[in-house]
This record gives structure tokens, C-alpha cells and sequence, in this order.
């Protein structure tokens, strides 16, 4: 088995047994890492050359999607005011990308990639403070519908 299989394995196996708690996680840095391709496209001058449009364009279109992810997976119901407000959030996101693949703004990709690092950090805190608990209490502590 060569390097990218054995990799390839290892990372299905990752998300295949994954806790919720960590999935978000997973969803949150492979935005970011999206996000931080896409501003490699920028040269020196804060411009796209030609030759990267389709690359930068692909990588927003992905974080875009693993948002909407995201934005699918919450349970309105049960999630209460958390749920309405990354709702929130993931709709600003994506308009914010949207608006960003058309204009190539750099500081609008940016902003955007701070703050989901900033979630990604409280959802990296909230999954490893349910790491050790009970399978229950797990369940009840850390729900990606929400």
C-alpha cells in the first residue's frame, strides 16, 4: 500500500470514527485550510492572476460547501438560540465568500476565515471537554444538531 492510500485510509477511518464533536471540528479546519488556499492565490499586489482564478474560485466553492454543511446539520429545534445564531453566521459566511469570489476581496476572506477559526477553537475546547465524559453524558453535552 502506498503513502496516499495508507493516508487516504487513515483519514476515512478518522471521519468514519469520529465523535459529532470532533466531525465539527474536521469540518471547521478543512474551511480554514480552504480559506488559507484560496489566499495563496494573491500575489504581492492583492490580485489574482489569471492562471489561479480556477484554483481560487475551487477553494471558496469548497469552504462554501463545507458551511453549508454546517448550516444543514443544525437542528433548529432543539439547538434553540445557539442553532439561530450559527445560522446566522454560516448565511453571513457564505454571502461574505460569495461576495469575495466576484470581487477577489482579500480582506473579506480573511475576516471570514478569523472567525471560523474562532469557532473552531471553542468547538475544539467543547469536544475535548466531553473527551473522557460517559457516552450519556456526551450525548447530552456535545450535539452537532445544535
Amino acid at each position: 500500500m502506498g503513502y496516499s492510500q495508507a493516508y487516504s485510509a487513515y483519514q476515512k477511518t478518522n471521519i468514519t470514527t469520529a465523535s459529532q464533536g470532533h466531525l465539527i471540528v474536521l469540518l471547521y479546519e478543512a474551511a480554514v485550510k480552504n480559506l488559507k488556499s484560496a489566499l495563496s492565490c494573491f500575489d504581492e499586489d492583492n490580485k489574482i492572476k489569471p492562471c489561479n482564478i480556477e484554483k481560487f474560485s475551487n477553494f471558496i466553492q469548497k469552504a462554501q460547501a463545507i458551511i453549508s454543511e454546517l448550516q444543514v446539520s443544525l437542528d433548529m429545534e432543539k439547538g434553540g438560540e445557539i442553532s439561530k445564531n450559527l445560522m446566522s453566521l454560516y448565511i453571513f459566511f457564505n454571502g461574505e465568500l460569495l461576495d469575495a469570489t466576484f470581487k477577489h476581496d482579500k480582506a473579506k476572506i480573511e475576516s471570514t476565515m478569523n472567525m471560523l477559526n474562532e469557532l473552531l477553537s471553542a468547538w475544539k475546547t467543547a469536544a475535548a471537554s466531553t473527551a473522557n465524559a460517559p457516552a450519556q453524558e456526551v450525548r447530552s453535552a456535545l450535539n452537532i444538531e445544535g
